[in-house]
């Protein structure tokens, strides 16, 4: 799922290219992805787009009249814009499910899964618009008592508060395991055993980290980026997708959690004490033989 770092990417390539035009037509290729009742797509035609920014993971294209369009990429949905503006047709067969057409070209939303979760609201007003929040803070803009309060309003693991959109605005799996080994805290630490100084680490290393990659996507792609762009596992991931790759600060191999479609990655020495997490599926499994340290593995 794009996270925080990839939707802003995606926020300023597009207000480089919608700001200022008109909107000729929306269609909707699948006939769930359009979740709003009112108003209708039609309403948009003609209207005067002013910008484009971010909502938590959805982004917001916004029109004159107090009209907006917001767009949940899901798990598998990505942008792809054509320009000079291409012929009116499906071009991708299953893949494509929603376009924008203005003057200078199309922006179309493709779903690359079998199961469409990707969604499209229609909102008038600002008010409604505030609906479509999760209500996680920003750690970019919080201040240090506001991260705090978000993270310990609950005893849950740090992983699971990292990744909760009702607590914080815009991470999911793949930069939460990024903060935690750059924060050197095990993804199953519960958030109310953070002392004060790793609470202050912890928001050290959000901002850091997300900061970061907002900075070097942007340099990376200067263009609007391919739907293959727009990934979780990158090369110069720390621990992310790099199970049994040695870890970049103390050479020990990164370890996994796996549970259901997403995996926890960490580095056992650097955030643990050099103590492995049990994966839940194995650890079952092996019982008393599973390892508890790095030595044992």
């Amino acid at each position: 799922m794009p996270e925080l770092p990839d939707i802003e990417l995606y926020v300023d390539r597009l207000q480089e290219r919608l700001t200022g035009e008109r909107v000729e037509r929306f269609v909707a290729f699948t006939p769930f992805v359009v979740r709003s009742v009112s108003p209708k797509p039609a309403e948009i035609e003609g209207l005067l787009i002013l910008g484009v920014s971010r909502l938590g993971k959805r982004l917001v294209i916004e029109m004159e009249n107090e009209m907006f369009l917001v767009i949940h990429l899901m798990i598998s949905g990505r942008l792809q814009w054509q320009s000079p503006l291409p012929p009116f047709k499906r071009a991708n067969g299953k893949i494509q499910v929603a376009a924008l057409r203005v003057e200078s070209g199309q922006l179309t939303l493709v779903e690359f899964s079998t199961k469409k979760r990707a969604s499209v609201n229609f909102v008038k007003g600002r008010e409604a618009l505030v609906e479509h929040s999760r209500g996680g803070i920003d750690v970019l803009s919080a201040s240090a008592p506001q991260f705090e309060e978000a993270l310990k309003s609950k005893n849950r693991t740090l992983k699971r508060a990292l990744t909760d959109p009702r607590s914080f605005d815009g991470i999911g799996n793949a930069y939460s395991d990024e903060i935690l080994f750059t924060a050197k805290l095990s993804p199953m630490r519960m958030t109310t055993s953070l002392s004060d100084v790793e609470v202050a680490r912890l928001l050290t290393a959000s901002r850091d980290v997300l900061s970061r990659w907002i900075a070097d996507l942007k340099k990376l792609y200067p263009k609007f980026p391919k739907p293959g762009d727009i990934t979780a596992f990158r090369p110069n991931f720390a621990v992310h997708g790099r199970f049994n790759q040695p870890c970049i600060v103390c050479n020990a191999p990164i370890q996994h959690i796996v549970y259901a479609d997403n995996e926890t990655n960490y580095c056992a020495r650097c955030q643990n004490e050099g103590r492995l997490l049990a994966d839940r599926s194995l650890s079952r499994l092996l019982k008393e033989d599973w390892p508890k340290t790095l030595e044992e593995d």
